[in-house]
């Protein structure tokens, strides 16, 4: 199974944050290792993760267009959007949202690629991980 560098960090750093002081490069190593090994292999197709969902966040300075830009670029890769929630707080914009791939004819990174455009064009950071890396970042 391959796994992001960005992945990769985010694992690494949950299991570091969960660790606490017994932390170790060794022990980190460990159950990283465990984890990934406990995925199914076929989880990494290139197309979608096993359920075929995503999860993408995103934040930045609040300023008209910004739901409307992610939305319409969703729609163009045929994602469908199966959850939502955004907050405001004062000029802070955050969203996330849960999509579903699997109707998409586009690969998981075409759908990074044009999220990362709208990402510039917006100036916002927008990052997207299959929902099985997300859940299984959080059960280290």
């Amino acid at each position: 199974m391959r796994f992001t560098e960005e992945e990769l960090r985010k694992m690494t750093m949950v299991a570091i944050e969960e660790l606490g002081e017994k932390a170790s490069p060794e022990l980190v190593k460990k159950i990283l290792s465990k984890t990934i090994s406990s995925m199914d292999p076929k989880k990494s197709t290139g197309k979608v993760s096993d359920s075929g969902r995503v999860i993408l966040t995103a934040f930045g300075m609040n300023k008209p267009g910004i739901i409307a830009a992610i939305s319409a670029e969703i729609g163009k890769c045929n994602c469908d959007i199966h959850d939502m929630s955004q907050k405001l707080m004062d000029n802070f914009f955050t969203l996330i949202m849960i999509l579903d791939i699997t109707t998409s004819r586009h690969d998981f990174k075409h759908i990074q690629d044009r999220m990362n455009s709208v990402a510039e064009e917006l100036n916002l950071k927008i990052y997207i991980q299959h929902e099985d890396i997300f859940k299984s970042m959080h059960r280290i």
